[in-house]
């Protein structure tokens, strides 16, 4: 079936607003509750599944490789686990993860480590666009074997390994390699040890723990003990607290405004966006916190708030990866210069994001410079709309194509977002809250 394609126009300036959210369910946690859930024994349940383009390209991947999954009814679904290295396919078996990074990791991950597995493996524009190069390198060295030689982007053949052994490992500041890694190690021979040089998101960890004796923690090292057992879990997947981010940023910058969201995932690897911004003068308030399968569940309650420049260094790269679009978009509308450093890596997302934010900032009559690995953003409350209007192209982006429909709402600066359909990998319901918070938007289909 064909995608439709379709742009977004706003073209006025958002009213204040009072209201309670619920946000999209989280796509990392959605994504590796499915994947675990197919490599377990027997049946897991997972609730409040985030039904988005990702997510249902994962579903599909893992129905091709043997894996039984039905939905009970939306949002609920039961996997029927296959226990480790039991996923299979015919030759050459062709997998199209579309646009998500994070099944295109995790999933060669696992395949690298399962017997007889020959796969090809495909994305979309974006996704085909995106440097595999670590990923490939780990897995060769647990024996998998990609083709054509020394290709590092996608699509390629994936031949896994006959004879897995655990490695070594110390990561960086990516949780999808990090994953993927464990992974792998999972049904490998022996023990994986990885030692973490940056704290990054640690849901697989967390569904791990829970659920199996492969696991161990301590400090800042994860050992895997391969080819063990994972028992099947009951997972409810909290509001993505990078979806709610959009929605807070909107708030603190309208006069008069504010919004409660429920039941967001509030890891504290993930908070990095809310930290900051606390730090630079939002009100933002964590409420009824709770714990869920090892998650750290609550309400983030968000005021209209006096801002000041953003100075965020690298340290919180890790636990604000996908917020930074937003942040420049806060930035921008900031008086004075906010700071932010160790963003190298936003080059290799689904777009080059620093880029990309820089095109958006400068046709609202924003500077930003980026100097040595520190990116500067000088903001201004003067924003002067007459004769502007904010451009985006075909980019493949959800993250960009959302932080420039807050700041046309923001600023009132008519905005036309082509390819607004790749909204959907993550954040589906994104313009229908918009449009519950007094939002004017048009859509024009495109194809």
């Amino acid at each position: 079936m064909k995608k439709i394609s379709f742009s977004v126009n706003t073209f006025e300036k958002i009213k204040k607003f009072n209201k309670i959210v619920k946000v999209d369910s989280d796509k990392s946690t959605s994504i590796r509750s499915f994947l675990i859930g197919a490599i377990s024994e027997n049946i897991s349940n997972i609730k409040n599944v985030l039904e988005s383009e990702d997510v249902f390209s994962t579903i599909n991947s893992l129905k091709a490789l043997g894996v039984k999954i039905i939905k009970i009814k939306t949002g609920h679904y039961k996997v029927y686990g296959k226990g480790l290295g039991s996923l299979c396919g015919e030759k050459n078996l062709k997998l199209n993860f579309f646009n998500s990074g994070t099944l295109t990791r995790l999933l060669i991950g696992i395949l690298s480590t399962t017997p007889n597995i020959e796969v090809k493996i495909d994305g979309d524009r974006s996704l085909r666009s995106r440097d595999m190069s670590k990923l490939l390198a780990l897995m060769s060295k647990f024996g998998a074997q990609f083709y054509p030689k020394n290709k590092t982007k996608l699509p390629i053949k994936l031949v896994s390994s006959s004879l897995p052994i655990g490695i070594n490992y110390v990561a960086g500041v990516s949780a999808q390699l990090k994953s993927a890694v464990i992974l792998a190690a999972a049904n490998s021979f022996g023990t994986s040890t990885i030692i973490e040089k940056e704290k990054s998101r640690n849901h697989t960890e967390n569904i791990f723990l829970k659920n199996s004796k492969m696991l161990s923690i301590k400090k800042n090292v994860i050992k895997v003990f391969g080819k063990g057992y994972i028992s099947a879990f009951d997972m409810e997947v909290p509001a993505d607290p990078s979806s709610a981010a959009f929605f807070v940023a909107l708030t603190i910058l309208s006069d008069k405004s504010s919004v409660k969201i429920r039941n967001v995932g509030l890891n504290s690897r993930r908070i990095g966006f809310y930290q900051l911004l606390k730090k630079s003068g939002a009100k933002i308030i964590f409420k009824n916190i709770k714990k869920k399968n090892n998650e750290n569940i609550g309400d983030v309650h968000v005021e209209c708030s006096k801002m000041n420049p953003i100075k965020a260094n690298s340290s919180f790269y890790v636990s604000a990866t996908d917020e930074y679009p937003i942040m420049f978009i806060i930035a921008a509308l900031t008086p004075g210069i906010s700071i932010f450093k160790g963003i190298s890596e936003l080059k290799n997302k689904e777009s080059n994001r620093i880029l990309e934010m820089q095109k958006i900032l400068a046709q609202i009559g924003v500077k930003s410079k980026l100097y040595k690995g520190i990116f500067k953003v000088f903001g201004t409350k003067n924003i002067k709309i007459k004769d502007k209007k904010i451009n985006v192209g075909n980019l493949g982006d959800h993250r960009i194509a959302m932080s420039a429909v807050i700041l046309s709402l923001l600023t009132g600066i008519p905005s036309n977002i082509k390819n607004f359909e790749t909204v959907g990998t993550s954040a589906p319901s994104f313009l229908k809250i918009i449009k519950f918070l007094g939002g004017k938007f048009e859509i024009k289909k495109t194809s």
